[in-house]
């Protein structure tokens, strides 16, 4: 995408005491300079860069310094022919500037220092200049980001020692509370008599460097009834004294000593035994796990080398949908393009008023592992309306995500991707991104294929494992923690952004999502029901000659059982090769609203869904919901019931809650012992897989009498209330 550039640098001999401007005319477009320092000579050094991609562009450039607040109106001016000025590719060096005449106005030796060239966004003069698509708003300038380094944080509360109790030999509630800036954190009530209290807790917490900004705050608390608690004393300890490991190895423990808060000197009020740590070995998970773009730990030591790069193409958008009314009525959008990868985000510039925004900028990621994703989101920009102070959330227009290791290597993918936004209002398409991703693999092929055979999470992940519940936790800690730095930046990248890059709301509960996994379950375990259905139509003699193969197989692989494996090895080799003709022809996947349900959803269920917590919808609204919740629990209490029930039946098979059909059984189990001691294994296979496969005119209709025994045999469920 190629740009007109005017640089201008300074002006002299003009006759005016004030501060000229420089005025740019070009393609119907009329900007303005900064008013000019002045020095020795008039002193402006600012850089314009107009689109030259318009149909209608100009072939003269005007160039003209007026002082119209001194009184001296049009001091003189240049035209160029755009046609002339020359082209520009780095690494050419930068065009130097030249002293021009003024012609015409009030400045008849006045001279204007300028340089015009046409180049790029390679241009190092770009990021700086003043463009035509963003109308000089200097925040919206392509930025690149850097998201905190995060660590978690082991406190492991032991015991307290030395507290002074109210009163003494009778047992008291005493508990620990632990807060890192936002984040508190408790330990569990215990009862003592002694004043030495014992918890032997672990509480996680996420901590992002610098360690400068916060301390661990640690308050023991004693539960007085009926429900009044009391800080007995408060430790402060400063995150940068905190040691840092790598692996499981034990951290040594130390004694901390409490005082009063409410006294300003130091004042002893006993002392709390803890074991806090850096636990570097871990992955703190700010993504899902399923979208996750890095897999490395905290501690650099422990990372491996870079598998590849990944290069993105952000070109632009078209056929967006307005976001906004300007000007009485005018539909506008703003956009802007978000990409996330590992810890390295970036932001375009954001393109003011355009449907058709171009940005064509182009980024590159280090890849420590291919089974990750990369995320690109578009949003509307609502920065150029904040003057006055006001502040509105930028709008999401959609997101895009690429999985690294779908990406052939080498290849560049340019796709167009349509921009589909799920809100309140029902499924939407907001327009398209252009995009190009090519991945370039930096390791050997084997090196390369044996990275599918290492641990996706490191190492600590196995030996110390988080729980689910307190992995997600802290996930919404860490997303929390990423958007309040990300913010700070100029110009910040707000913090819905960053949640929405995040999915920091993919925990919410939605019933479209449940339907949806539903059917994702039914369509994995419905190749194990085809099985069984080719099974039944074989053994039912609906096509002769594929039940007397299927006799021959058995046969074979039953008298050479050596083969089995090999034979299974091969079927999956087979049905690799043919499912290869059927592989996705799209250059590459995206979000599939069938599959998620988003074409068919109820307006009912999208409300629930985008419901804030806690709720705000009407109180006939939420008995609705509640009793459409019932009715599912229902439906899913029903199957456990019947699971439970099927395997209490398999229990009460040894257990004698029917001692006939236990003994039965038992007998049963004896005689087929006997009867395998003595007659040849592959003879009682043989035998068995022909019974099976037995023509429809030897078999009854009606249910086997083992299917019989078993469904006679008792469970609990008769012991319900």
């Amino acid at each position: 995408m190629h740009y007109l550039f005017v640089r201008v640098v300074k002006a002299r001999h003009l006759p005016t005491a004030g501060s000229p401007v420089v005025e740019v005319a070009v393609s119907g477009r009329h900007v303005t300079s900064k008013p000019a320092r002045k020095t020795a000579f008039f002193d402006w050094d600012q850089t314009f860069a107009f689109s030259r991609d318009s149909p209608d562009s100009s072939t003269i450039l005007e160039v003209s310094v007026s002082d119209r607040p001194a009184g001296q109106g049009f001091l003189g001016g240049i035209c160029f022919d755009v046609g002339e000025i020359p082209l520009r590719d780095p690494p050419d060096s930068p065009l130097a500037p030249q002293w021009y005449r003024l012609e015409g106005g009030g400045a008849h030796r006045g001279d204007l220092m300028l340089a015009t060239w046409i180049g790029t966004q390679a241009d190092e003069s770009f990021p700086d200049a003043w463009k035509t698509d963003d109308v000089g708003n200097p925040n919206s300038r392509s930025k690149v980001y850097q998201s905190p380094k995060l660590w978690y944080l082991r406190s492991t509360i032991i015991e307290a020692q030395d507290i002074s109790m109210k009163m003494p030999f009778r047992e008291s509630c005493f508990q620990v509370k632990t807060q890192l800036g936002f984040q508190v954190q408790k330990t569990k009530p215990v009862l003592t008599a002694t004043g030495s209290p014992s918890w032997n807790e672990d509480l996680m917490f996420v901590a992002a460097e610098p360690f400068t900004e916060h301390s661990l705050v640690i308050f023991l608390m004693e539960n007085r009834p009926p429900k009044e608690q009391v800080v007995l004393g408060i430790a402060t300890i400063p995150l940068a004294s905190i040691e840092r490991r790598v692996d499981d190895r034990s951290v040594a423990s130390r004694w901390f000593t409490l005082e009063d808060p409410k006294e300003e000197k130091r004042v002893y009020k006993g002392r709390v035994h803890l074991r806090l740590c850096f636990d570097g070995g871990y992955h703190v998970m700010d993504e899902g796990a399923h979208v996750c773009s890095d897999y490395r730990p905290t501690a650099r030591q422990l990372w491996k080398p870079p598998v590849g790069t990944v290069e993105l193409g952000i070109i632009g958008c078209k056929n967006l949908l307005p976001m906004k009314t300007i000007n009485g009525g005018k539909g506008s959008t703003d956009a802007y393009a978000v990409a996330k990868y590992g810890d390295k985000w970036i932001r375009t510039r954001a393109v003011s008023d355009s449907l058709n925004p171009r940005w064509n900028e182009q980024y590159t990621w280090r890849v420590y592992d291919p089974s990750t994703v990369l995320t690109i989101g578009v949003f509307d920009s609502w920065e150029v309306f904040e003057s006055d102070g006001s502040h509105k959330p930028d709008f999401r227009i959609g997101k895009v995500r690429i999985r690294i290791s779908t990406l052939t290597t080498g290849k560049v993918y340019k796709n167009v991707f349509p921009l589909i936004l799920l809100s309140q209002t029902g499924l939407k398409k907001m327009g398209e991104i252009e995009l190009a991703v090519r991945f370039a693999r930096a390791t050997p092929t084997l090196d390369f294929l044996h990275v599918y055979s290492q641990p996706l999470l490191p190492m600590m992940h196995h030996l110390k494992p988080l729980g689910m519940v307190q992995q997600e936790a802290l996930r919404a800690v860490a997303v929390k923690t990423v958007a309040a730095h990300l913010s700070r930046s100029e110009p910040p990248l707000r913090r819905e952004v960053v949640a929405h890059m995040l999915d920091a709301d993919s925990h919410a509960f939605s019933m479209r999502r449940v339907r949806a996994n539903w059917m994702r379950i039914i369509n994995v375990i419905s190749t194990v029901i085809d099985v069984f259905k080719w099974a039944d139509d074989t053994r039912s003699w609906r096509n002769p000659t594929a039940t007397v193969l299927a006799h021959a197989l058995l046969a074979t692989l039953v008298w050479v059982p050596d083969l089995i494996v090999p034979t299974l090895a091969l079927y999956a080799f087979a049905v690799g090769a043919w499912n290869y003709r059927l592989r996705p022809r799209t250059p590459l996947p995206h979000f599939d609203t069938k599959m998620s349900l988003a074409e068919s959803v109820d307006r009912d269920e999208l409300d629930e869904e985008f419901d804030s917590m806690p709720c705000a919808r009407p109180n006939e609204t939420v008995r609705a919901r509640y009793d459409k919740l019932r009715v599912l629990g229902a439906r899913v209490q029903a199957v456990l019931g019947d699971f439970a029930t099927q395997g209490e039946r398999m229990q009460a098979l040894v257990t004698w809650r029917d001692p006939r059909a236990t003994g039965i059984f038992v007998g049963l189990c004896l005689v087929v012992a006997f009867v395998l001691y003595l007659v040849p294994s592959k003879m009682v296979a043989m035998a068995f897989g022909f019974y099976y496969l037995r023509h429809p005119i030897f078999r009854d209709r009606m249910p086997s009498p083992a299917l019989n025994f078993f469904r006679r045999l008792p469970s609990l469920s008769d012991r319900m209330m």
